[in-house]
């Protein structure tokens, strides 16, 4: 299962588009619900572990 997923949120800054990240799953700290940072795609975060 997917920690987080990318939510419709997105912001362009110099030519650089970045998504939301919201919680899927409690691990770490984090709670599931729970909104998080920028990425620019899946590619930068991993699924894995509790980052």
């Amino acid at each position: 299962m997917k920690k987080y997923e990318l939510i419709p949120v997105v912001v362009e800054n110099d030519n650089l588009v970045l998504h939301r990240i919201k919680a899927l799953k409690d691990f770490g700290c984090v709670k599931a619900g729970e909104l998080g940072g920028w990425i620019e795609s899946e590619e930068n975060l991993s699924q894995d572990g509790t980052s």
